[in-house]
């Protein structure tokens, strides 16, 4: 009997779209950081530091922030129905919690957290959600327009399904990016138009960039279907004004774009001369309803006080978008039959927290702004360290979560780097990992501008400011040694 020796599948016959992006935030640094782990694990001192410091990711809780208590309770009681029957649960949980569980429980499909739900999530959970959007922004939000999500990731990859029809449709993504759009935007089909912000403007968004991009995409044969907006920003850590928001919405209406509205960061803002406007809220106050704009917003429970980005919650609100074209959306999502119901309960939760009044309004509050404060503290003393260092500069943190600092490198370190067959960035971040333990992203993995910095012999590299205040200060010293021995060492060559 014969057979088919060749491979069913190689790397030469998979989806050719799948080996076009990438994703550096869980990439080359990421697996070599991983690699050295485990090296550390089988010869404990091989290394000049303890462990490594995982800077690549806003991964809160696994870098020290400690989880809200009321979300928690909640959580734990919903998983645990059976406890609300015990004497001792009214000891060990606030009475908020237990009176959220059993209203939670109860509308739950069979009074059980194991089930299969609503395709667009908890009917409940997304008036609670809905309600929030409302006294956050002063305008309605239906809970028909409310899809609960596995974390905002899911959502934005449902959007580009929908709305990317083939190479032909472009979506305008900024750049920097975060890296899941261009995957999504590729994986999916379709064309990226970058646009770029402006590094020395504050990574504002300048509304001439934008149209110049929009008009050569279309000269080039695009449809450009929507625009993305990260506010607070990834990697970048701008805060957008009202103004800058204002323009962006009028420069989408005018256009006929879908407007994109990433804002997971919303709760990250650490200045005092910028607020949070949600792109919903502008528009309304601007007179457009949803007959005028179409609003696509994304909220997830992985970055803010929250930080419970293993638990997969998240939401979109579509706003702008007819029946009949909603009545696709709900059928596209429920292929994947329903979003985990713990992470439906931790939206429903930040979204609708305790109110003044409840018994336990006072330690959530008090938590969530030591959350806040701590991280204003830990951008201002990270982005200050950088811009402390030679050839290195670093824009305040205004909100989100990551410094991203330009750092102009010696001639002999671009020449260096060539020759080993990488970026810049990457070699310097793969020096400072091999040096210090600390992980960092390239910039090169948010698209920068990559032209300008051939150009100029600049770089980026993205740090979050997570890790905890006592762990900064300890990281602090270590990259100051490692950035000047390597500006010697490649300055000597120069």
């Amino acid at each position: 009997m014969s057979y088919n020796k060749t491979a069913s599948i190689t790397a030469e016959t998979i989806n050719p779209k799948v080996k076009i992006f990438d994703y550096e935030p869980c990439g080359e640094i990421a697996r070599h950081a991983e690699r050295l782990e485990q090296e550390m694990e089988k010869s404990p001192g091989s290394r000049p530091f303890p462990e490594i410091t995982y800077c690549n990711l806003g991964n809160p809780q696994a870098l020290g922030q400690r989880p809200i208590t009321f979300f928690r309770e909640v959580l734990s009681l919903c998983d645990n129905p059976a406890l609300l029957r015990r004497d001792e649960t009214r000891m060990l949980f606030s009475p908020c919690a237990i009176n959220r569980a059993r209203k939670i429980i109860e509308s739950m499909p069979g009074r059980n957290s194991g089930a299969y739900t609503n395709s667009q999530g908890i009917r409940s959970l997304r008036e609670a959600v809905a309600s929030g959007i409302a006294a956050r922004d002063g305008f309605p939000s239906r809970p028909e327009d409310i899809f609960l999500t596995d974390g905002a990731s899911s959502a934005i990859n449902l959007s580009m399904q929908i709305l990317i029809r083939s190479q032909e449709d472009g979506v305008l993504c900024p750049l920097p990016e975060y890296p899941l759009y261009s995957a999504s935007i590729i994986l999916h089909g379709g064309t990226m138009v970058p646009y770029n912000l402006s590094e020395d403007g504050d990574w504002g968004l300048e509304i001439f960039e934008v149209k110049r991009c929009l008009e050569e995409a279309r000269i080039a044969g695009l449809t450009v279907r929507a625009m993305v907006i990260i506010n607070p920003g990834n990697p970048t850590g701008q805060v957008l004004s009202i103004t800058n928001q204002e323009e962006i919405v009028q420069f989408c209406r005018k256009e006929g774009l879908v407007m994109l509205a990433d804002e997971v960061y919303q709760d990250n803002v650490y200045v005092e001369d910028r607020k949070f406007h949600s792109f919903k809220k502008v528009a309304r106050s601007l007179g457009y309803d949803e007959n005028d704009i179409s609003i696509v917003s994304f909220h997830s429970v992985s970055m803010g006080f929250s930080g419970e980005c293993g638990r997969r919650g998240g939401y979109m609100e579509i706003c702008g978008f007819g029946d009949d074209v909603m009545g696709e959306i709900r059928k596209v999502a429920s292929v994947t039959l329903c979003p985990n119901i713990g992470g439906q309960i931790l939206t429903s939760l930040a979204m609708d927290p305790p109110k003044l009044g409840d018994g336990c309004f006072e330690n959530f509050m008090a938590e969530k702004e030591d959350i806040r404060l701590s991280l204003a503290k830990r951008a201002k003393t990270l982005s200050s360290a950088f811009s402390s260092l030679e050839g290195m500069t670093c824009n305040k943190v205004e909100g989100a979560i990551y410094a991203f600092p330009r750092i102009h490198l010696p001639a002999a370190a671009i020449k260096a780097a060539k020759a080993e067959g990488v970026s810049p960035d990457m070699f310097y971040a793969c020096r400072l990992l091999d040096a210090t333990g600390i992980a960092v992203v390239p910039g090169s993995g948010f698209h920068q501008v990559s032209g300008r910095n051939k150009a100029t012999g600049t770089c980026h590299i993205r740090c979050t400011i997570l890790p905890g205040e006592e762990k900064i200060k300890e990281m602090i010293p270590r990259l100051k040694e490692f950035h000047e021995s390597f500006m010697n060492e490649f300055r000597d060559r120069s």
